[in-house]
């Protein structure tokens, strides 16, 4: 290695490595995709590494350079972190924000307000990922995760948005064909909507009947089953199960008469709303900025729904 990494390739490299190919990369940069492509050999050539592995139609990252990517993103969002610190007496959040969450929540709620603050706060750059499950928040792929429960993790910083509860529903075409359970067990003999998301037990549902008490798990059949909350929350509305469901996701078909409550008597496990980052994020003030939008927002939200 003749020379060292130079900073302007690290933006390079997180940027064609974002794109997925030397075309996309290029019309993101401005540069025609042969000055992408000679970039990145001179980049190879000189660190003596082969980052990249390219063919006509596709890229994808060698094991070198998911390393190369891991540790530019943390170089670039450090000087970003670094120049908020020392300038925010000064001026507003700037840069770039990686935010991930679920698919449907995400869609539902985290989208809409994300636009809002982009109107706040324009110097910002956001990226949201949907995704099924939860990513691993040690991976630092992500400066904030807006997820269901507070994680087990201890080296990240969790806030609490708002509260959320899972509630058990159907459609009151399903209850009047199949009839309406009354005690846990009886969720046995029904169809039961499957959700397959995270890492919970798949089809065992868990309801108490009060705080502190112990709770009666059941394990629940079904022929239908999806790892998306609103396809299933479709299935239940058109009338073919008993569905377990958070409330934001199902309180505006509980009002409207759609969907009733099973087992309203019964208690499942919270799911409350966080907002969840690695403590090294603590000081970047467009996290905390977002982080705060986010609290003050969702709580208008769950005075809305109440």
């Amino acid at each position: 290695m003749t020379a060292g990494i130079q900073p302007t390739e690290l933006g390079f490299f997180v940027a064609l490595a974002s794109c997925g190919s030397l075309s996309a990369a290029a019309r993101d940069l401005g540069i025609t995709t042969a000055a992408v492509s000679k970039h990145l050999a001179q980049l190879e050539t000189r660190i003596g590494l082969t980052l990249i592995n390219r063919t006509t139609r596709r890229m994808s990252l060698t094991p070198e350079g998911e390393v190369f990517l891991e540790h530019a993103r943390r170089i670039l969002s450090d000087i970003d972190d670094l120049n908020q610190l020392l300038t925010r007496s000064k001026g507003t959040p700037k840069g770039l924000l990686r935010v991930n969450a679920t698919l449907g929540f995400g869609r539902a709620h985290v989208a809409p307000l994300i636009s809002r603050y982009a109107w706040q706060y324009p110097e910002v750059e956001v990226q949201l990922q949907l995704s099924v499950n939860p990513p691993v928040l040690t991976d630092d792929l992500f400066d904030v995760c807006i997820r269901f429960g507070e994680p087990p993790e201890a080296r990240v910083i969790a806030r609490r948005l708002a509260p959320n509860r899972r509630l058990l529903c159907a459609s009151p075409k399903y209850l009047a064909a199949h009839g309406e359970p009354r005690v846990p067990n009886d969720l046995t003999h029904h169809n039961c909507i499957g959700i397959r998301q995270g890492d919970e037990a798949y089809g065992v549902w868990r309801l108490s009947s009060g705080k502190g008490t112990l709770a009666e798990t059941v394990k629940t059949r079904g022929n239908l089953a999806t790892n998306d909350g609103e396809i299933a929350v479709g299935w239940a509305l058109d009338g073919h199960g008993i569905l377990m469901r958070a409330e934001w996701d199902i309180e505006r078909y509980l009002k409207s008469g759609r969907l009733v409550q099973v087992l309203p008597q019964y208690e499942t496990p919270d799911a409350d709303i966080y907002a969840v980052y690695s403590q090294r994020r603590q000081l970047s003030t467009r996290v905390r900025s977002f982080v705060d939008f986010l609290s003050e927002a969702f709580a208008g939200l769950g005075n809305a729904l109440n």
